[in-house]
């Protein structure tokens, strides 16, 4: 092969390994067109919100220096939310296993590594308009925090937080083959979010269970997100307990997807 012509196939591969915004684009729509995301991520949160957090007494009840439970609850809401959403986003890659759309993109210039990263920014990308929507919510129905800087600060920890299921969702996608994914995901999100302290407080759940709690996923992110509103809880145990499941759940993707690619 002559220089010219390995320059020529050089220049022909994709910038940033074929991450794009078209790309972007194209997968957002996909992903739009799934009913059942939509409720899950969008629709799902705003409903809880309003059938829980929508109590009149919970307007006036005071929660940290300035908030009510019903923003607390908000607050709730918008990490799970999240959670649902960044889950779905990287659940993504088990349905598109299944209908062999992973095995046509290997034939695409596109890079693994790239695909990865889409699936990532795309998680994150519905996880910001689900916490959107949960915030437009609870602004609707009578939420209140302290100020606006607490406001944005609680929901920018609920979306960045929810970082560590979006590695979760991935891990699951490459671990399960199935396309109903999210009808097992759902109910095991649920049951973290209930063990985690989301949806109960954790000095609620009892000593032995509020111990358990600490070291379940949902924790750290809950606490996080909740914490410019009601300054409780252990800051720097919520940080390690999210940081640990990131990295869990991320080399968990990694290893599956090289044998996913190992294999194909």
């Amino acid at each position: 092969m002559s220089t010219a012509t390995v320059a020529t196939a050089a220049r022909s591969l994709p910038r940033f390994g074929g991450f794009s915004a078209g790309m972007l684009r194209l997968e957002f729509r996909r992903m739009l067109r799934n009913r059942r995301t939509v409720i899950f991520t969008f629709v799902m949160p705003a409903v809880l919100l309003l059938l829980f957090g929508n109590n009149a007494s919970y307007k006036t009840q005071a929660v940290g220096a300035g908030g009510n439970v019903t923003g607390a609850i908000m607050v709730s809401m918008a990490v799970y939310g999240a959670m649902l959403a960044t889950t779905s986003g990287g659940a993504m890659v088990s349905v598109e296993r299944a209908a062999g759309w992973s095995r046509q993109l290997r034939l695409t210039p596109l890079r693994p590594l790239a695909y990865i990263a889409v699936k990532v920014v795309l998680a994150m990308s519905i996880g910001l308009i689900s916490v959107v929507i949960a915030n437009l919510m609870g602004a609707a129905i009578g939420a209140k925090l302290p100020n606006l800087g607490v406001w944005a600060a609680c929901a920018a920890l609920a979306w960045v937080c929810a970082l560590v299921f979006a590695a979760f969702g991935l891990f699951m996608g490459y671990l399960l083959p199935s396309e109903n994914v999210m009808q097992i995901l759902g109910p095991v999100l649920a049951v973290l979010s209930f063990a985690g302290g989301l949806f109960v407080p954790v000095d609620q759940l009892g000593h032995t269970f509020a111990t358990i709690a600490k070291f379940t996923p949902v924790y750290g992110v809950g606490a996080l997100a909740r914490y410019p509103l009601e300054h409780d809880g252990n800051l720097w145990l919520a940080a390690l307990n999210v940081i640990l499941w990131t990295a869990l759940f991320g080399a968990g993707a990694m290893w599956r997807f090289r044998r996913d690619t190992a294999r194909v």
